[in-house]
């Protein structure tokens, strides 16, 4: 039984393959050093790999993870000698992920780097930083930073400690200017008490949500060609196995619940195998939405036919053989497990995209919560035709039609797919998939699907039909009439509607469109000088490019004539994206919680200001500032409501008026 939940997690965490590092030390280093011979000695860089994971060798090809390095800010009394030395050989392997033959360590390692003392030297001191990355099968952690100091016993010079940050090669978070000011505008802030919230219980709202989302789900997972004919198979096979009524009733209700805790239960293993308290890194991570914009492509590919994705049969035909031979509560379970496996090519990618919107949660509630709502659909039909037998007599039989809806979710997972790769072209400055490219495609799409329900478009696993249904006749009116209502996209209309999807407005070229018009800083201390020096309050948006609620909230809200014509009248607005990957043209560490934090890209640097000035690391964040980096009011979350927003606005005008 372990083997085959085992079996099925590892099935779903493909789905998350390019996930961000869920375990916060699979790799620790420890560094020591030591004298060989009077003269010589070496360095050890001891690596302690968690079980499953890898640390990647010295020496990778280009395009691929990063590789173990050392570098060195520091040495004194010494020289190197060599090259560093593992004590064993890594393994060499084809790596699918990457496509390409890397090689890496499966075990605890040492490195070992010689050196010998410089003439007349008594000591030592060697300061620097040890960059690497690991992998397990199903996640990567980014490329990590470990800074490392060894003294040796009498050197008589300062410690890394005591050197100043310049000779450190380090610098400040702020910039030069900021820091060579009087104000310090990344200084903690205190939020002032009186008595206006403008907070709101997101994680419940969110749960709610996810249920929705996963009980929709499962009833879309209902209708596809894989599902739909186990309903009457399963029906009969509890009524053949039992002639008392009764006990099929029960056994029924032991089946659906079965399926609940099945799905209930691989939601708990996604978030125990990649932990709760990052999930919400799904839905910004750049390259995990690339990855996921790949996967539904494939999908989408084989609901038009092209091929079929099918877990290896052994593993059905093994569970359900099982089924067979045993009795009781374990032959109904063994019964649902079936369910579960032979479903998957039509509920893996419904399961796949459920999961990731349950991540935006960020809590071990939102998988769970996802899945239990998608099993509870997926339940209730099998249990229901299970009492009541002769609702199996009103039932569409299984035919063409179960295709078409295959087909119906191939065009929904293509139009899907591409808002997972616009999050990754925004997040890496491509400028592949503007706005209005992004449109175009969704309204192509949506008219090939109008089309294709009026039986215009054909595929090759389609049954020919001589008339269109009422019900494909109203869903092709659905998908035409929304393509039309793309259309004015094309030239900037907001279409509030899908702003979560499309990307914003600033990526379009034409825009005829006047609403949320304004100068905007991406750059907080830039921001800051430019509202010290024309005397205006800066209102700081923290946002991301895989923010879902945050393009609500800039089509909802701040492209609205009246709230566009607050900020442009009255504030400087500074917006920060927080998962912006471009490279810090130098590298930061500060020091968090206690801990040495290396600050890399831009988004970094963004994402550390808002934990250590404001206490806070969701988005969307909006907050007002006074021209000393003072708070001026009580923050603000995502809420689409306009007049709450102006009036927030309004209140941090008259707040930052009276203090001067």
């Amino acid at each position: 039984m372990k083997k085959i939940m085992l079996m099925a997690a590892i099935v779903l965490s493909a789905l998350l393959s390019s996930l961000s590092a869920q375990i916060l030390n699979p790799v620790r280093w420890e560094v020591s050093s030591e004298m060989t011979s009077p003269t010589e000695g070496v360095i050890r860089y001891s690596a302690t790999i968690e079980p499953g994971w890898h640390l990647y060798g010295t020496t990778l090809p280009d395009g691929g993870p990063k590789a173990t390095s050392v570098s060195y800010d520091r040495m004194e009394g010494v020289e190197l000698v060599g090259e560093l030395v593992p004590s064993q050989a890594p393994v060499e392997k084809i790596d699918m992920t990457f496509n390409l033959k890397l090689n890496w360590w499966e075990g605890d390692v040492v490195l070992s780097q010689k050196f010998r003392l410089k003439d007349g030297s008594k000591g030592y001191a060697v300061a620097g930083v040890i960059t690497f990355q690991g992998c397990n099968d199903g996640s990567c952690i980014p490329p990590t930073r470990e800074p490392f100091e060894v003294v040796s016993e009498g050197f008589a010079g300062e410690t890394a400690a005591e050197v100043e940050p310049a000779q450190n090669n380090e610098v400040s978070v702020a910039s030069s200017e900021a820091s060579s000011s009087a104000v310090d505008w990344w200084k903690p802030v205190v939020f002032p008490d009186n008595g206006e919230t403008t907070s709101q219980n997101i994680a419940d709202s969110s749960w709610w949500y996810i249920f929705i989302w996963g009980f929709v789900g499962g009833l879309v997972a209902l209708l596809t060609p894989c599902v739909w004919p186990m309903i009457p198979l399963t029906v009969s096979f509890f009524l053949k196995k039992n002639n008392n009524r009764a006990k099929s009733i029960r056994d029924a209700l032991i089946y659906g619940g079965g399926i609940i805790v099945i799905y209930l239960g691989l939601g708990l293993a996604i978030t125990m195998i990649f932990g709760a308290s990052k999930l919400n890194d799904l839905a910004t991570n750049a390259v995990f939405n690339l990855a996921f914009f790949l996967l539904l492509l494939v999908f989408a590919i084989s609901f038009f036919g092209a091929f079929d994705i099918k877990l290896p049969s052994k593993w059905s035909n093994g569970v359900d053989s099982k089924a067979e031979r045993t009795t009781g509560l374990i032959s109904i379970f063994f019964m649902a497990f079936t369910l579960v496996l032979v479903s998957f090519s039509c509920t893996g990618p419904i399961i796949g995209t459920l999961l990731v919107e349950a991540a935006s949660v960020g809590n071990i509630a939102g998988p769970a919560v996802g899945m239990g709502a998608f099993a509870l659909a997926l339940a209730i039909p099998f249990t229901l035709f299970a009492i009541f037998p002769s609702w199996l007599k009103e039932m569409p039989r299984s035919g063409g039609w179960l295709n078409s809806v295959k087909v119906v979710l191939g065009f929904l997972e293509l139009a899907l797919s591409l808002k997972f790769l616009s999050v990754a072209d925004l997040a890496y400055g491509w400028g592949i998939l503007d706005r209005e490219v992004f449109v175009s495609l969704w309204v192509v799409i949506f008219i090939l699907l109008g089309l294709y329900l009026l039986g215009k478009l054909q595929f090759s696993h389609d049954s020919p039909s001589d008339y269109v249904s009422i019900p494909r006749f109203f869903m092709a009116l659905v998908s035409l009439s929304f393509a039309v209502y793309l259309v004015p996209g094309l030239w900037g209309a907001p279409l509030k509607s899908v702003s979560a999807f499309v990307p914003p407005l600033y990526t379009q070229d034409f825009n005829l469109y006047a609403g949320g018009d304004f100068k905007e800083f991406d750059d907080y201390d830039e921001g800051m000088r430019y509202a010290a020096e024309n005397g205006r309050p800066v209102l700081i948006d923290f946002s991301g490019y895989g923010c879902v609620n945050c393009r609500k909230m800039e089509g909802a809200v701040f492209d609205t004539e009246v709230i566009s014509g607050i900020i442009r009248d009255n504030f400087v607005l500074i917006k920060l994206m927080v998962d912006d990957k471009t490279d810090l043209a130098t590298p930061v560490t500060v020091n968090e919680n206690g801990k040495d934090v290396r600050l890399v890209t831009v988004g970094d640097k963004w994402s550390y200001l808002q934990r250590s000035k404001f206490a806070a690391n969701s988005q969307p964040y909006y907050v007002m500032l006074d021209n000393d980096g003072n708070v001026i009011e009580q923050p603000y979350y995502y809420d689409e409501n306009v007049e709450k927003f102006g009036e927030w606005l309004g209140r941090g005008i008259k707040n930052y008026s009276d203090g001067k």
